[in-house]
């Protein structure tokens, strides 16, 4: 019996990359491919074809990544052989994936290789396209005949969005299942690759300590943040047809809801883990739309000076409507109806120019029921877990420890477990993991049509409310700052956000956990 705990080597495959001209490819693809040799997890044979419009040869394209595996590659201390030996394994086709005909090419291309390196017809095709492109190149995939399992398999990788709203959303799926059966297809979230978010499962599930805990009987309410201190970037016009309720709550923020609400699976494989992540998404409460501006809040972020530099506001951001509502900035409160969350409030916050990059994850545990020591005595704050994604990954656990000295004074303390500490374990990236598992064929970190759906269906509510009630205000906040005051009026029933990271670097770009 396989041991799915080692990681093995993947079977020999050709990756196939719509889009390899671009900045995913280049900055995170490739990157992530090198990291897999390095680790010695790529197949024994294997070949990535780059598929794009730009005219380039094999040399050019083969430059242009190397440069990519240079400047973005985590492992900054590579034996160059190693590299010029990767590098060898990249191609390149240049065809118009609008035209069907062009499809031929490719197929004719992937043949060749195919039989040069006797791969034995095992691809996988990854979309680092705009998303308008998916149904049309998924299309032509099986109009010449490359979507068949036949004697190799054939998988399909998709980047978020999928979809913009639940319409677009069921159109997109039934779409690619004309082509694609939904076992041969993988829709990435990059988040879901992330270590932390792995461990989640480990940390619920392989201890003892945690479980019984995790439920309404001691669980006051959860708190899940994303937060950005960047701005659009020169992702103006693409951003302002998303905003943050599309681009990171339906998805990322949703998903680990999912995780951390799910029931214990009977079994840890692909379908018994998305089944149970499937019945939280089915169990949130739905909204009204009548009710939506007192569960959510919206902002979007306004020039402000920080840390001595002029930050441009978001509707003079360049590609942005200068009347724009797009939000850069939304948090929620919402319930999960069920046995184990019944009454348990969620909250969840994604933002923009926020001061500091970070995600994490906050169980706040119920106090004890009885103080034994006075209010000056004890921090009446709660316990809480942390478990922090992104920066300084790792879990704390804060509770309450005797201040030395006379009296009972109580003071909050920190157990905490960094993975910064493991300096001799490599910790993969997330397009690592997840480019890992779509060889392997396990996709228990990709998301299934019907989650993507049911996440749909429980924003839907807010993307109608906004559209039709433009009396539902969007508030401005200072660039810089932890998004609209009114957030915390959302919150205040249960005390007050979590405000992580208070000493930050200069450039507010790390905070400790």
């Amino acid at each position: 019996m396989k041991d799915k705990n080692v990681m093995e080597k993947p079977v020999d495959c050709i990756l196939v990359i719509f889009g390899a001209s671009g900045d995913l490819t280049n900055r995170k693809l490739i990157p992530a491919i090198f990291e897999l040799q390095n680790q010695n997890l790529l197949p024994n044979k294997f070949v990535v074809l780059g598929v794009g419009r730009t005219e380039m040869t094999d040399d050019s394209f083969r430059k242009k990544m190397e440069e990519g595996v240079r400047n973005f590659s985590s492992e900054k201390d590579f034996n160059n052989d190693t590299l010029q030996q990767f590098i060898k394994k990249l191609n390149y086709v240049s065809i118009n994936t609008e035209n069907v005909s062009d499809f031929e090419i490719l197929k004719r291309k992937l043949e060749s290789l195919n039989l040069d390196h006797q791969i034995g017809g095992n691809y996988l095709f990854y979309l680092a396209t705009p998303p308008i492109l998916y149904e049309q190149i998924a299309e032509n995939l099986g109009a010449v005949g490359l979507q068949k399992e036949g004697d190799g398999f054939r998988r399909l990788i998709l980047e978020k969005p999928f979809g913009y709203d639940l319409t677009s959303a069921i159109k997109l799926n039934l779409k690619l299942h004309e082509s694609f059966n939904e076992e041969q297809i993988y829709r990435i979230d990059h988040y879901l690759g992330k270590e932390t978010v792995q461990n989640l499962l480990v940390t619920r599930f392989a201890n003892g300590i945690f479980e019984p805990l995790w439920n309404r009987n001691y669980v006051q309410h959860v708190e899940i943040t994303s937060a950005e201190s960047i701005g659009v970037e020169n992702r103006g016009g693409y951003y302002d047809s998303a905003g943050a309720l599309r681009d990171m709550v339906q998805n990322h923020l949703l998903q680990m809801v999912g995780l951390t609400a799910m029931e214990p699976p009977s079994t840890f494989d692909s379908n018994s883990i998305r089944n149970e992540t499937l019945k939280i998404f089915q169990s949130l409460r739905p909204f009204k739309e009548e009710d939506i501006d007192k569960y959510v809040i919206r902002g979007q972020y306004i020039s402000s000076k920080v840390k001595g530099e002029n930050i441009t506001g978001y509707r003079n951001e360049k590609g942005v409507n200068p009347k724009s509502r797009t939000e850069t900035f939304v948090a929620i409160k919402f319930y999960i109806d069920n046995w184990r969350w019944g009454g348990v409030p969620f909250y969840i916050r994604a933002g923009k120019r926020l001061p500091t990059r970070v995600t994490e994850i906050v169980i706040h545990f119920k106090p004890t029921p009885h103080y034994l020591f006075s209010l000056e005595e004890q921090d009446n704050s709660s316990n809480q877990l942390i478990i922090r994604i992104q920066p300084d990954e790792g879990i704390l656990l804060k509770f309450g420890m005797k201040v030395p000295g006379a009296g009972f004074k109580v003071k909050n303390v920190n157990m905490d477990f960094h993975y910064s500490d493991l300096s001799n374990v490599h910790v993969p990236g997330a397009y690592e993991r997840l480019l890992y598992d779509a060889m392997v064929g396990d996709s228990t970190l990709y998301t299934r049509a019907d989650a993507v759906e049911a996440a749909w269906k429980f924003v839907e509510p807010i993307q109608k409310a906004w559209e039709n009630n433009h009396n539902i205000k969007i508030h401005g906040y200072p660039a810089g700052t932890w998004g609209p005051d009114i957030a915390d009026d959302l919150i205040k029933e249960d005390k007050t956000w979590r405000y992580p990271c208070k000493n930050l670097a200069d450039d507010g770009n790390y905070c400790e956990l």
